[in-house]
């Protein structure tokens, strides 16, 4: 109850005036619906002259698609954390399969989703019912022709419609949650063969199909009274306009139908220039969060081409340059640093090859989107996921492009505030540094970002080395949630314990450290990079954080220089967070980190009374940890440096890297 009225008023603390008056008339409206006024329980009836035009290829293998139907069928399935569970075929729709917990069915916008003794774990909860699963028997479908995958379909449908009864319940709460349950929808309807579908063609069938189109109709009244606005308008309303664009184009059947394409084509289009750099950095500040929107905007970019909806060349070139930053990361083996939030978010499961990395998806489809020889080289090969979206002509233009060696990617990321720094990119024997000097995150509460203020990560011959450690929590284990997004979760300092900008709740940061380049040179010389935020000043005696980094040509030696300028005394953390992959040993101020191809040195701070120690697994404190994926975790050796400084210092780290060739 405290917890719930604290995280309220830390809310209200990152509104402004209209947005507390759009809060505040958002709520009288959920409690008039919750008495039913205003709701969509009789939908108008639907015009069947018209339905939207598929836009789906085939990949080239149908068995992992088959076999994950059949899985499907035996009711199991994977939801985060949780492998080959038993889900049930059908599953209990309101239900948390982590925990259990079954969600009541009280009006949906009214639920407390964030109190997991009422739900479960949300996230969990949720993660099913987007209907991936829908859309993956309508791939078996679509592929082997066997009509129990659709019928399994349709099973799936009437299922929820009888557990998710419309508005009540969890899946009835958030309006992303019904966007992205749409765009599974459209899948399957398309890949089921739409009106034409085997399933209508019966007294049952068009019985069956008046249901869904029922639920579509709900679903999209939803959604356009409950866009997330003003703080909450990150990704969150760019996935509720996808969906409900994509449902637009899907299913012109309704009188609003032309209004709900209006305004979404319109507001896509504002939004993908607002939430993205001109650069191509998405201002989330997170890297899986570039890859969701850069996802959902490809999807706008074929569903409209498929059906004379075009976007504008605006909308085109930041997709672009959004797949330029994405491609400017990738290491040469094909990983990205783990920047800020990532929950691991599909809008369908069309590439089921061991390893499928989404990152190379995007970029095997924009290379035969854009014509990008650099994107194809990135990408390595045309995957399943980009053979399902733009089919035998995407992938003709994909051979089409050359494979000879390209102008280099850009390094400097200005609006975004990244920096790649290194040699050889590449080739194996790569060394790519990137520092970030971004903003903490997008809008008031900033809530996907991390306090990761000039963090550094770094990977050596295609190897993490220096690592941001991922996610792992989101609306529940806040112990964690609030160590992954910290300071001491990230390449950088923190003074007296504290992090670089103060949390008032699992997606609101109030007070926001500011971070800027202030100086960026590559020449003869090697790479030279300063930046500085100001997180520290907020202190009774305020800090000042600069750090300097220089990278020798050839990147044999890395130099970090600190410069804390204050004037009392502080406590000084400074943390390196090393991959699971990689052996240290430390010896006093030394440390020797042995890789699968290469041997670092590390010669940290000289400073009388300093200790270091390597920290691994510790869970008080938390400290030592990596996520690779949404609700798991692994240990990852970490090395902290502790001193207390009295007035202005500079701590210098100095990394010598021996590459060892014929490992390469």
């Amino acid at each position: 109850m405290l917890a719930n009225l604290s995280w309220k008023l830390n809310r209200l603390r990152a509104m402004g005036l209209p947005e507390v008056a759009h809060r505040v008339r958002d709520a009288v409206q959920q409690r008039l619906q919750a008495r039913g006024m205003g709701l969509a329980h009789m939908p108008p009836p639907a015009s069947r002259q018209r339905f939207g035009v598929s836009w789906l290829g085939l990949p080239a293998d149908s068995a992992p698609h088959l076999a994950a139907a059949e899985r499907i069928l035996a009711g199991r399935g994977d939801v985060f954390a949780l492998r080959d569970a038993e889900l049930g075929f059908p599953p209990e729709w309101n239900r948390d399969p982590k925990t259990g917990t079954v969600a009541p069915l009280g009006f949906g916008k009214l639920l407390n989703y964030r109190d997991e003794t009422v739900v479960g774990d949300i996230k969990c909860l949720w993660e099913p019912n987007r209907h991936l699963a829908v859309s993956d028997l309508a791939m078996a479908y679509r592929l082997g022709g066997e009509l129990r995958h659709a019928r399994a379909v349709q099973t799936l449908l009437e299922s929820w419609w009888q557990q998710c009864p419309y508005p009540l319940g969890p899946n009835w709460s958030s309006a992303l949650e019904l966007a992205l349950r749409l765009v599974s929808w459209s899948h399957a309807w398309h890949l089921l063969g739409g009106i034409d579908s085997p399933l209508f063609q019966s007294a049952d069938g068009q019985v069956f199909l008046q249901r869904w189109l029922d639920s579509i109709y709900q679903h999209c009244h939803f959604i356009a009274g409950h866009f997330s606005r003003h703080s909450s308008a990150n990704n969150h309303l760019f996935g509720e306009l996808t969906g409900l664009h994509v449902a637009a184009l899907t299913w012109p059947c309704w009188p609003e139908s032309a209004d709900w394409l209006a305004q979404t084509e319109a507001e896509l289009e504002a939004e993908a220039l607002k939430q993205n750099g001109e650069d191509g950095v998405n201002r989330e500040q997170a890297i899986y969060y570039q890859h969701t929107v850069a996802d959902e905007m490809l999807l706008c970019v074929l569903v409209g081409r498929a059906n004379g909806r075009p976007r504008s060349a605006a909308f085109l070139q930041r997709l672009e340059s959004m797949l330029e930053f994405i491609a400017a990361m990738l290491n040469v083996a094909g990983q990205v640093p783990m920047i800020g939030d990532a929950d691991d978010a599909q809008l369908a499961n069309w590439d089921k090859s061991p390893g499928a990395n989404p990152y190379c998806a995007l970029l095997a489809s924009g290379a035969a989107l854009f014509g990008r020889s650099d994107f194809r080289r990135k990408a390595g090969y045309f995957d399943d996921k980009s053979a399902w979206l733009l089919g035998d002509a995407g992938r003709r233009a994909f051979d089409a492009l050359a494979t000879a060696a390209v102008a280099p990617l850009p390094r400097c990321f200005p609006q975004g505030g990244y920096h790649i720094m290194g040699a050889r990119f590449d080739t194996p024997s790569e060394v790519r540094l990137i520092a970030d000097a971004g903003p903490l995150g997008y809008l008031g509460i900033a809530a996907h970002g991390h306090a990761d203020a000039l963090a550094l990560t770094l990977s050596v011959a295609g190897q993490a080395v220096l690592i941001d450690p991922g996610t792992y929590a989101y609306h529940t284990q806040k112990r964690w949630r609030d160590y992954f997004r910290g300071t001491s979760a990230h390449n950088t300092v923190r003074i007296d314990g504290r992090d670089q900008s103060e949390s008032g709740g699992n997606f609101l940061w109030l007070r926001k450290a500011q971070a800027r380049c202030l100086s960026w040179c590559d020449d003869t010389r090697g790479q030279r990079w300063s930046a500085s935020h100001d997180g520290y000043l907020r202190l009774d005696d305020p800090l000042l954080h600069r750090r300097e980094v220089n990278v020798t040509p050839g990147a044999q030696t890395i130099v970090v220089d600190d410069v804390l300028e204050c004037q009392g005394a502080h406590e000084i953390e400074l943390f390196w967070h090393f991959d699971p992959r990689c052996r240290l040993q430390l010896d006093g101020d030394r440390l020797q980190v042995q890789g699968a191809a290469f041997v670092m040195e590390v010669q940290l701070p000289a400073l009388h009374g300093a200790m270091t120690q390597v920290v691994c697994a510790s869970e008080e404190p938390v400290l030592g940890w990596i996520s690779h994926r949404f609700d798991e975790k692994q240990a990852a050796p970490t090395l902290v440096w502790r001193a207390r400084l009295h007035g202005s210092t500079r701590l210098q780290t100095v990394f010598r890297l021996e590459l060892n060739t014929s490992d390469l």
